[in-house]
């Protein structure tokens, strides 16, 4: 696949989950994708590697507590090989009143024009303060 491929299929998985479109975002990843959430698992839950099929699980269960999905926007990308580094932020609104603004920088590798990793590096001290500290 060409670099320019690469990046329309980051792209598309970042478009999709914006539109609140879940299942077309988890048809851009090979059925044995992985996913990397930055951070320690004892001091953040969601820290971890995720197959596909467990990443839909959480990303379903995050958008259902939002009240109208979660906005992705693509700041930036750069390319190389079958890796594709992404600038992204989010915004979402919990149903719990709180709001989710997170800066991203996921690493994704594209093979066969489907992505079958990403590292997703975040701010973890944000997920712990909106999704998993007391209210």
């Amino acid at each position: 696949m060409s670099i320019e491929r690469n990046k329309q299929v980051a792209t598309e998985f970042f478009q999709r989950f914006s539109a609140n479109d879940i299942a077309g975002a988890l048809a851009t990843m090979s059925d044995d994708a992985t996913w990397w959430i930055a951070g320690k698992k004892e001091q953040m839950p969601a820290a971890g590697v995720y197959g596909k099929e467990k990443i839909g699980r959480l990303f379903y269960r995050l958008t259902g507590e939002l009240k109208g999905g979660l906005k992705m926007t693509v700041k930036g990308m750069v390319a190389e090989g079958d890796k594709v580094a992404v600038e992204v932020e989010s915004y979402g609104e919990l149903k719990n009143g709180r709001v989710y603004r997170q800066e991203y920088h996921p690493l994704i590798t594209v093979r066969d024009g489907k992505i079958v990793a990403v590292r997703e590096y975040l701010d973890t001290q944000h997920v712990f303060a909106t999704w998993f500290a007391a209210t």
